[in-house]
């Protein structure tokens, strides 16, 4: 079995910081060569860190692309991301490592690049402190809020939900409506694939006592059935109020692009991501996390050319 770490654990710290230092000091402008018209950026509902980390990026990328017309477009998460990306909705999206391998199997996009890796999904199964519910197995035949149609949560819980072989009662909600729904007794327990903290389950903990559910006897069934990704992990009882640290597993998060788009624009798209990591992070702490020894982690899913390009150009 995999070693289980707390968040931040196992890392070299000291090769992530000089990594991290040499793209801040790199912080060159270009003035982008390729006419781009329009830059859409797709990121996620409301309540969600897609949502609160994309909206920071996109004002970057509108100082970065003054004469494209930046813009964000609001979807239910990860697959719509994808169709979107499939379907020329948009040029950039923000989706889970998982949902993409899927789509690429299926076709859906044909074929995609990778601008970055940014960081971990979290799988959260949260109940109210005073629920009966203890195990991932006891979902069956309750009533769980299961994220928004076009979801990374809802695709990555069907998969654990298969391979519990239970069968809940799933309520196709966001994670805003998914903690309104909790709050107010019409679900027993809700889903959410997400950074840490979210947005809208540390609404909930500051408002009632609850806790998450474990899921650590999955660890090794989802790495037999998917490989690696997914990642056993613990969200810290720092992650949100109340709440003890529970044992769950990670999947990576990465910035997507369509690989007809031009090299020089998704070099600099890369290249505002990490050298304004401090203003993106006013949107969600979780873009603290960007640093170019882990953003290039991206495989399987290529790199486009132009984010190469900034990795090589960062290199220490």
């Amino acid at each position: 079995m995999r070693r289980r770490a707390l968040l931040g654990a196992g890392v070299a710290a000291t090769a992530m910081a000089a990594a991290t230092a040499w793209a801040l000091r790199s912080d060159q402008k270009p003035a982008p060569v390729s006419t781009l018209a329009e830059l859409r950026v797709a990121t996620g509902p409301p309540g969600a860190v897609y949502r609160a980390l994309g909206g920071e990026l996109v004002k970057v990328l509108a100082e970065r692309f003054p004469r494209s017309r930046v813009s964000e477009i609001q979807t239910g998460a990860s697959v719509d991301n994808l169709a979107l990306l499939a379907n020329g909705g948009t040029e950039l999206g923000i989706t889970s490592l998982d949902s993409t391998v899927e789509g690429l199997s299926l076709g859906t996009p044909k074929d995609v690049t990778a601008v970055a890796r940014l960081y971990d999904s979290w799988l959260h199964v949260v109940v109210l402190q005073e629920s009966p519910l203890r195990t991932f197995a006891d979902l069956d035949g309750r009533t769980v809020a299961a994220g928004a149609a076009g979801s990374g949560t809802r695709f990555t819980f069907n998969r654990l939900i298969a391979v519990a072989g239970i069968k809940p009662a799933l309520v196709t909600a966001t994670q805003a409506e998914s903690v309104e729904l909790l709050a107010t007794g019409q679900v027993h327990a809700m889903l959410s694939l997400t950074g840490i903290p979210t947005p809208a389950v540390t609404r909930l903990a500051e408002a009632m006592p609850i806790r998450m559910i474990p899921l650590d006897s999955y660890d090794q069934t989802m790495f037999d059935r998917f490989g690696e990704l997914y990642t056993p992990a613990t969200v810290p009882s720092s992650a949100y109020p109340g709440v003890p640290a529970t044992a769950t597993l990670t999947t990576p998060n990465l910035l997507l692009a369509r690989p007809e788009l031009p090299a020089d624009v998704i070099e600099i798209v890369a290249r505002a991501l990490f050298t304004e990591r401090d203003r993106i992070a006013r949107g969600h702490p979780e873009a603290n996390r960007l640093n170019t020894r882990t953003g290039i982690a991206t495989r399987p899913v290529r790199l486009h050319e132009g984010a190469l390009q900034y990795f090589r150009s960062v290199k220490p």
